[in-house]
């Protein structure tokens, strides 16, 4: 049941004047659930019961803590065909859509679940005492990772589930052992609601501490802007635009105590072509990049929305297919009337700049709220000297830039802000012989790939989720896969600590069977 309510801790709660509705951009109205924000006194309930938790949840074993993820799993699976119904109508995106993000946010719970239940993932580290040591006694050092305390998440207007309420932001701090607030996005508040009764539920029934997750309902910036201020919260997930993740981290940076906000944002995801793949293959790299880029009406952080080449007939041939294969997708609908009307917005900046051609534009006649695709294109002297042109355009929209040659292709990719991905399309092996740009390449972006396309972000521990500035605010961190831990964890050390005192994962027993490294060497040893 949806009641519109906001979750401080296990309670709903409506204390605020401030109402809104969510909107079916399908149907082109708003759907009828009314949803309260969150008063300024309900932010602050929610992150005094965080703080408060935070002082037993942070102790719970990993053990516990799986048990607790692999239950919000079972609960939000048991939510069923309501919440597929709601997600779609308040995004406007497909049930086959609904039901591989639930997939994939129930995956995400499941493999934190796994990776905090063996222990390893707290990189345990212990140093023994040596007191025969000269000129001085060595101590005894145990270091260990351990939870920063509350988190505030902030849920994507682009993935109602895997990205919001209990997405990956919001799995990885609770395994880390941190509360989780969520500031639930205004354009699938209902979802949110849904899923938020998923993880109080599944947090009633194995005992985890009241206030362990909340979820607060905001139509505006200023329920995130309280969150962001308050002393007892400790960082910030986030995943959205270069402007709002920005404001985050300034306003994060003027606390007393600043706090890290970990933001993945705006990418183009550069898209190399070298010449013998065009030559040899260039109709089917344009098909496949006509799909790439209308995916999900190009709603996508990995969209391929700039593509490079340097000026040859396959080149030239894969511009033309490109062009034919673009405007025979169907356009499909946008996630909001707000998210529409600012992509073509903004297409038409991108069109307006001079140098730029239209290869293709969807024409027709669409229903409301759906975005037409388009490809244009510029040459690499015009690219580089007008930075507009570097900018995303969100939305079913790619630009080919033709350099001249090898060398403007090195120096454009050099001059790119940081993105999540790039990727290199290479036949023959001709890829060993542009090292250089290859080079170039992985100095801008976090993910490299190989004959493929960038939509599409694999969970696993070996992905790299997030990129040199703007693509995320810090590039040593991952917002995808098990160790996206790191971000809500800080390195801690224990010197003459008695060891019956210590946390299991440092006790000369070994209890939990850790592999630690000790006197740095890796081993499952005890002491």
């Amino acid at each position: 049941m949806i009641t519109g309510k906001n979750y401080i801790g296990n309670q709903l709660s409506a204390e605020g004047n401030k109402v809104f509705n969510t909107f079916n951009p399908m149907l082109n109205k708003e759907n009828k659930w009314a949803i309260t924000e969150a008063s300024a006194d309900e932010v602050n309930q929610a992150v005094e019961l965080a703080a408060e938790a935070f002082k037993s949840y942070s102790k719970i074993s990993g053990a516990k803590k799986a048990e607790f993820l692999r239950a919000i799993a079972k609960e939000i699976e048991a939510l069923g065909d309501t919440l597929l119904e709601v997600y779609c109508a308040e995004s406007g995106l497909p049930q086959g859509r609904a039901l591989g993000e639930r997939g994939r946010t129930i995956g995400q719970l499941l493999a934190f679940a796994n990776h905090i239940e063996d222990g390893n993932w707290v990189e345990a580290s212990i140093d023994t005492a040596d007191s025969n040591r000269q000129p001085l006694p060595k101590v005894d050092l145990r270091k260990m990772n351990v939870p920063l305390g509350p988190i505030v998440v902030f849920g994507a207007s682009n993935f109602p589930l895997a990205f919001s309420t209990a997405g990956g932001d919001t799995a990885a701090a609770l395994a880390a052992g941190c509360p989780v607030i969520v500031k639930s996005h205004p354009m699938h508040a209902s979802t949110g609601e849904l899923v938020a009764s998923a993880v109080i539920k599944a947090a009633q029934n194995t005992g985890m501490p009241h206030g362990v997750f909340s979820n607060l309902n905001s139509s505006g910036i200023e329920v995130g802007q309280l969150l962001v201020q308050h002393p007892k919260v400790k960082a910030v997930g986030f995943t959205g635009s270069i402007k709002g993740g920005r404001a985050l981290l300034d306003l994060a940076a003027k606390r007393e105590e600043p706090i890290p906000v970990f933001a993945e944002m705006g990418s183009v995801n550069p898209v190399v072509l070298l010449p013998k793949s065009l030559n040899n293959r260039a109709e089917a790299i344009a098909k496949t990049y006509a799909g790439s880029i209308t995916l999900g009406a190009g709603q996508f952080c990995t969209n391929p929305g700039l593509i490079l080449g340097v000026k040859s007939q396959g080149l030239t041939h894969f511009i033309n297919v490109l062009a034919q294969e673009i405007i025979k997708v169907e356009p499909s609908c946008m996630l909001h009337p707000n998210i529409a009307a600012a992509y073509e917005r903004n297409k038409k900046k991108a069109l307006s700049q001079k140098g730029l051609e239209v290869l293709a534009s969807y024409e027709n006649e669409v229903n409301i709220n759906y975005g037409r695709q388009a490809v244009t294109t510029v040459d690499g002297s015009t690219f580089l000297n007008n930075p507009t042109l570097h900018h995303e355009v969100f939305g079913p929209f790619s630009l080919v830039v033709q350099c001249e040659n090898e060398s403007q292709l090195e120096i454009i990719i050099s001059k790119l802000e940081g993105q999540l991905t790039g990727t290199i399309i290479s036949d023959n092996n001709e890829v060993s012989d542009y090292i250089n740009i290859v080079n170039a390449l992985q100095n801008r972006v976090g993910r490299i790939i190989f004959n493929g396309v960038p939509t599409g972000v694999e969970v696993c521990a070996s992905m790299q989720h997030g990129g040199p500035y703007p693509a995320s605010t810090d590039s040593r961190f991952t917002a995808v896969g098990v160790d996206s831990i790191k971000r809500w964890v800080r390195p801690f050390s224990y010197q003459d600590w008695p060891n019956n005192l210590l946390p299991d994962a440092l006790k000369n027993e070994n209890p939990l069977g850790l592999l630690r490294k000790v006197n740095n060497f890796k081993t499952t040893a005890k002491i």
